[in-house]
């Protein structure tokens, strides 16, 4: 997009909008040139990644954009410090930082291994070549080191075979470190292989064990299933018995119940019944209601002849009375 072209204006919210007007779109060649024509409409090129215009970072805060394109005096100040103390913490690591000590006089330091697994060292190095487009603009030349002029006499000195460097004797740590990381790693290979029998045998000895508890697990299983099966089966059957008894003991007791309250319910029963007349005597019944109210009736007129007779034997002696006591007063 071209930065010419484009329009940039604040709104009242404080949020940035920007628009361009249409414009054609140039002929451009499909390889660039080594020189750009004179009078040539050079198009520019930007990368969005580093235009401040992007909003990057969490969208739901509010960026906005400074009014010029001068940064802010205190942040400016503040990456400026954190720049100087990362640099100062690079300079104290340097110096204080755990180095190699300095060789002795004679000799100089070289890289050993020290893995537990030896490695082939090779001195060829790998390379491959590669061809790219280069820009038309060349990088600036590094600057030359300074080299002061030479001053002082030159001096030679002639150094005898051995004086400085006897292999036989310089190579004997070497290959003592050598020897006894070879040995020590056959022996740790050895200790590995004996380890890994024993463990083995120890894995099939507890397999062994665990088939044999496992048949042993299975057998008390089964035998408990049998044991559940047969204690089910027991409790059932007492269940049942306990059942049965119950019933006979409630039937003897309801019998015996009924027995007592029969003995002394027939007989009320029979005399309520006698009394009220459904069981009687016929001779009894027939001197009841018919000999007796016939006597009855018959001593009832008797009496009341003879109350009658009396009645007018009374009335007739007193008839015969009342003379006699008037001769009687009479003669007095």
């Amino acid at each position: 997009m071209a930065s010419s072209l484009q329009t940039q204006h604040e709104t009242q919210s404080g949020v940035y909008t920007f628009s361009s007007r249409p414009r054609a779109v140039p002929n451009r060649p499909k390889y660039r040139q080594d020189a750009p024509l004179l009078n040539e409409e050079q198009s520019s090129y930007g990368n969005i990644m580093y235009d401040r215009r992007v909003v990057r970072g969490n969208t739901y805060a509010q960026h906005i954009l400074p009014i010029t394109s001068q940064p802010d005096p205190v942040e400016f100040l503040r990456q400026q410090e954190a720049r100087k103390k990362a640099l100062s913490r690079k300079r104290l690591k340097e110096q204080f930082g755990p180095k190699t000590p300095e060789p002795l006089e004679g000799r100089m330091n070289i890289d050993v291994q020290t893995e537990m697994y030896l490695e082939e060292l090779s001195d060829h190095i790998e390379d491959v070549s590669v061809e790219c487009q280069t820009d038309m603009f060349l990088d600036k030349p590094a600057t030359p080191l300074f080299i002061p002029a030479k001053t002082g006499r030159d001096a030679a000195t002639q150094i005898e075979e051995g004086e400085l460097f006897d292999f036989d004797v310089e190579v004997q740590p070497v290959l003592q470190v050598l020897v006894g990381k070879t040995i020590e790693q056959a022996l740790l290979e050895v200790l590995e292989e004996e380890e890994l029998a024993n463990l083995r045998a120890q894995q099939q000895v507890f397999k062994e064990i665990r088939d044999a508890e496992l048949v042993e697990v299975q057998r008390l299983e089964e035998r408990e299933r049998r044991l559940r099966v047969e204690k089910e089966n027991r409790i059932k059957q007492q269940k049942a018995v306990l059942e049965k008894e119950k019933e006979t003991a409630d039937k003897i007791a309801a019998r015996a119940f009924a027995q007592q309250y029969l003995s002394d319910l027939l007989p009320s029963v029979y005399s309520n019944l006698k009394d009220c007349g459904y069981f009687y005597d016929p001779v009894q019944r027939d001197i009841e209601t018919g000999f007796l109210p016939w006597l009855m009736e018959e001593v009832t007129s008797t009496l009341e002849q003879r109350y009658v007779a009396r009645t007018v034997l009374d009335s007739e002696l007193t008839i015969f009375r009342e003379p006699f006591q008037l001769f009687s007063q009479i003669k007095n």
